[in-house]
């Protein structure tokens, strides 16, 4: 029988609450042994609903306790960096939430502490386990869309912004807006989808025409009035790769356009192309001049199961020394991108990637 892994986690806030709600599904395979959080009623509360052994009153308390193997990283993005470190310097695996870094320069750190320390770091992506993005990756996989020469990927949101005025507004506690948010996602499952081309260059804009006036508002997260809103709500971008190939990314948490509020991702090769919207995914082709679109299939009882396969891959990793299919390199590559996409807003001009570790 194999050992059970036991995991700290730091932040019993909402994301929190999601990998307890997973882990509590994978209970044969790891426990959430420890929980940690600044508010310490909440972490409390989250220890008594889901029967954890251990409250911890820090987070270096935890990272200290070497009964654990792993910590889950949950807290606003300015502290990924220095929790992920002191985490992989205490001998833990890191599962982190994303943005791995509020920054590119932080992604760098946390990639150097994670190859002194032997220690493996995953990024909490987990669109790259949707079904339709694993149909479509077999098939990328098997060339059947020949050279994928561009895709199209956004996540428009109406009315989306989360708790206006608190950490997810202001840029020195998140990085951004909607764009470090939620078009990190959009960027990392089309990289995937694409093969993983390097990106080499960004141009973009990002624009703030409805969090300083205080519309937009949507129900994710806590709204703190007194606060400030100093990110954007709509971000545009052209990414060129090193194979010739590019991608364009327009995401928003406020905009007045006909949305459905799904991602959706376009896919464009020589031989196919695929077009997913939400959890709906379709190919297409053309045989003897006709036109082909085939509808990929999805059961209901494969909606939703991301975040278990997400974590099963984690564990899995850990046991057997693999390296993450969403490894600590392709969330520096994540924050290269956002990173280059703000500089590009601010400067009006074409912004190189700076891989150097």
């Amino acid at each position: 029988m194999k050992k059970l892994v036991n995991i700290g986690l730091i932040g019993a806030g909402s994301i929190g609450d999601v990998h307890l709600q997973t882990f509590s599904k994978l209970q044969n395979e790891a426990i959430i042994k420890g929980i940690t959080d600044v508010n310490k009623e909440l972490a409390k509360q989250k220890a008594q609903k889901f029967l954890i052994e251990s409250i911890y009153p820090t987070s270096e308390t935890l990272l200290n306790d070497t009964s654990l193997d792993a910590v889950i990283i949950a807290v606003p993005n300015k502290y990924h960096a220095s929790l992920a470190i002191q985490a992989l310097r205490a001998g833990k695996h890191v599962l982190i939430e994303k943005p791995m870094g509020i920054n590119s320069e932080a992604a760098k750190e946390i990639v150097r502490a994670e190859r002194e320390s032997g220690k493996l770091v995953m990024v909490a992506h987990q669109m790259r386990w949707m079904n339709v993005i694993q149909q479509v990756k077999t098939q990328v996989e098997k060339d059947a869309f020949g050279s994928i020469y561009h895709a199209k990927t956004g996540w428009f949101r109406r009315k989306g912004i989360p708790g206006w005025g608190s950490w997810f507004t202001q840029k020195d506690h998140s990085g951004g807006g909607p764009l470090i948010d939620i078009g990190v996602h959009m960027v990392d499952v089309a990289l995937h989808l694409m093969g993983n081309p390097k990106p080499i260059s960004v141009y973009g804009s990002t624009y703030a025409e409805f969090g300083p006036k205080q519309k937009g508002i949507g129900s994710w997260g806590i709204p703190d009035w007194k606060g400030k809103y100093d990110v954007e709500d709509f971000a545009s971008a052209f990414i060129k790769m090193d194979n010739g190939s590019s991608l364009t990314l327009e995401v928003s948490w406020a905009v007045h356009m006909d949305t459905n509020n799904d991602p959706f991702i376009h896919l464009m090769g020589s031989e196919g192309g695929a077009s997913l919207i939400g959890n709906r995914g379709k190919i297409l082709t053309e045989q003897f001049g006709r036109q082909i679109d085939l509808d990929l299939s999805v059961e209901d009882s494969e909606i939703g199961d991301e975040r278990v396969q997400l974590s099963k891959h984690f564990i899995e990793c850990m046991r057997e020394g693999k390296k993450p299919i969403t490894s600590s390199m392709s969330g520096l590559t994540n924050n290269l991108i956002i990173d280059a996409i703000y500089k590009s807003s601010k400067t009006g001009k074409e912004i190189e990637l700076d891989w150097e570790i």
